[in-house]
């Protein structure tokens, strides 16, 4: 049998180890065990020297109670326990073996913690360990809330919760340690020269104390306090500095399980700063969005068609979805057609349905999306892709509420909302004869206009650290959040993919990025597609036509009216819808 008194033990074939054993196939210096103040560890000092922990070569390892270490052909089993080593060698290494057996307790306690999950039975594991080490009968961890103390846990000497342990403690004790930041011993308190006036050192008739503050980065968290009171001089310094590592072990758990409550207070009021921006699955807080919310509430629970209007990867669907969910449909069928991605010969079959035998394929009678729809919300997504034949169909089903199939003359009535969404300008589309006017003002009896993502200011750094952390979880990604840089380009970026491109880019960076945060070129954010600047002028045009066409929208397209609202002549409504957006306005700004 080898004891281990040093922190750091030397085993090898050469005398001067603290470990000597003339074995062969040992080197002069074969090995070391070195213990941290935590966990005690195995390792090599000879590039020749082998050693197997549990039977698995090593170079370094840590080890723990039971386990068994082969170092060239000699066996060994590393135990933290070693009865009766005081008794051996004289009270000298009786404390350094008592020093040691602490370590020991606190190594396996240690490998123990790793099972236990919360903090508080964390804490009473670690006082129970103490307790037993140090042969104190009871012992208290106290944590400094705004200064003042605080009992986290209190055991005693059998391992149960002590009732009333406010109660046990010594106030001026207490106190001595947190004004001087240093772990002290008491080692008579009632005949102590600085305590011995304490009234509550002389009303618990206290003998044994031993204090240590717990102390993490800096920050006195609390102290970790034990006592017997039935033996006189029982702590020694041996015990202050076991404790002292104890007290080292309760500082980290209580620094972790701060900073765990930190994460979670600002994981929660991150969540609570997300719901309050969120409507629906839609997320975002700009003046614009927040204008379309208020229609969409207010349009939601009337049965009238609606036009959605923005730019690819806006989120039409999400508002088309979130207008079905708070209508009075909301339990029947939200059904999607996307106009642009049906072939036209197959349009009509896929809208209206078809009898069996009404074109080469049809081999059995199939219903169409709006008698799928029936009761529900039927979503024609691109409605400006539609061919202008089938608009006339289209049209005629919203009038009178029936449709027919392909090669059926049998109408059936359809009760649905039609929902439609573009990114095209359909006024535009009208006057270049690819859209029927009477359509648009069928389908376009609420215009609801989505923003693109380049307006709506600091929403794309809300969007990003969502979808940041939506994907950083389904990927199992270390990605932790984005650097200054990329969140300042992310906001000067032109974005013409919108939404839909932003999530694109950011799951993409999440997979290829080397570091916790997320940087411009882990983006793709060049320069060359930064937000396009143009001239005041050009802006101010910009935004007066847009806001003549908001206004046109909001009097269902009477001129008139939209002149008299805008306090206009009716001259300037008409030159502003005739002229091209980005054609410059010979008379200057908009005027009566």
């Amino acid at each position: 049998m080898f004891a281990i008194y040093k922190r750091v033990t030397s085993i090898g074939r050469a005398g001067a180890n603290d470990i000597s054993v003339d074995e062969d196939s040992l080197q002069d210096h074969h090995a070391q065990v070195v213990f941290d103040g935590r966990d005690f560890s195995l390792s090599t000092v000879d590039p020749e020297s082998v050693i197997l922990v549990n039977g698995k070569k090593k170079k370094k390892s840590k080890i723990f109670h039971n386990d068994k270490l082969t170092l060239g052909d000699l066996e060994l089993v590393f135990s933290l326990y070693d009865e009766g080593s005081s008794r051996e060698r004289g009270d000298a290494e009786g404390s350094q073996t008592s020093e040691l057996a602490g370590m020991m307790k606190l190594s396996d306690f240690n490998r123990r913690l790793l099972e236990i999950r919360a903090v508080p039975d964390q804490i009473e594991a670690l006082l129970d360990a103490v307790i037993d080490v140090v042969h104190a009968n009871k012992g208290f961890v106290i944590l400094l809330r705004d200064g003042d103390p605080e009992i986290a846990a209190a055991r005693n000497v059998d391992q149960e919760t002590i009732p009333d342990a406010v109660t046990q403690l010594s106030d001026s004790i207490l106190r001595q340690c947190i004004d001087s930041r240093q772990p002290l011993i008491v080692s008579d308190a009632v005949n102590d020269t600085m305590f011995r006036s304490s009234e509550s050192v002389l009303n618990l008739q206290l003998s044994s104390v031993m204090v240590a503050p717990l102390i993490a980065q800096g920050q006195l968290l609390g102290l970790i306090y034990v006592g017997n009171d039935n033996v006189v001089n029982l702590f020694e310094q041996s015990s202050l500095e076991i404790l002292t590592v104890f007290a080292a072990q309760a500082s980290l758990i209580l620094q972790n399980a701060i900073l765990l409550d930190q994460l979670i207070t600002d994981r929660d009021r991150m969540a609570e700063e997300l719901d309050a921006q969120r409507f629906g699955d839609i997320i975002g807080s700009c003046p614009s969005l927040l204008q379309v919310f208020h229609r969409v509430e207010k349009v939601a629970v009337a049965n009238i068609n609606v036009l959605i209007t923005g730019e690819t990867g806006t989120g039409k669907e999400l508002i088309a979805r979130e207008l079905h969910r708070r209508s009075n449909r909301s339990e029947k069928p939200f059904i999607v057609v996307n106009c642009g991605a049906i072939p036209e010969n197959l349009m009509e079959s896929e809208l209206f349905g078809h009898v069996r035998g009404a074109f080469t394929g049809a081999i059995a009678t199939r219903e169409g999306s709006f008698q799928a729809a029936d009761g529900g919300t039927l979503f024609l997504d691109e409605i400006g892709e539609m061919p202008l034949a089938l608009q006339v169909k289209l049209l005629r089903a919203l009038q009178e509420r029936e449709v027919v199939k392909v090669g059926d003359t049998k109408p059936r009535s359809v009760d649905i909302r039609v929902i439609a969404a573009t990114n095209r300008e359909l006024e535009a589309c009208i006057k270049e004869g690819t859209f029927r006017e009477d359509l648009y003002y069928r389908l376009n009896v609420v215009n609801l206009h989505l923003p693109p993502l380049r307006e709506r200011g600091d929403d794309i750094v809300i969007l990003a650290k969502f979808l940041l952390k939506k994907y950083a979880t389904e990927f199992g990604a270390t990605v932790k959040g984005f650097t200054p840089k990329a969140l300042a380009a992310m906001r000067d970026y032109d974005w013409p993919g919108n939404v839909r491109q932003l999530e694109n880019r950011i799951k993409k960076a999440i997979v290829l990025a080397d570091k916790t945060l997320i940087g411009v070129d882990d983006l793709d954010l060049g320069g060359d597609q930064r937000r396009t600047v143009v001239p005041l002028a050009q802006a101010r045009e910009d935004f007066t036509r847009q806001y003549i066409l908001d206004i046109l929208e909001r009097n269902g397209g009477n001129r008139t009216r939209t002149a008299r609202d805008l306090g206009v002549d009716p001259r300037t409504v008409f030159r502003y819808l005739e002229r091209e957006p980005d054609a410059p306005d010979p008379g200057g700004a908009a005027g009566g």
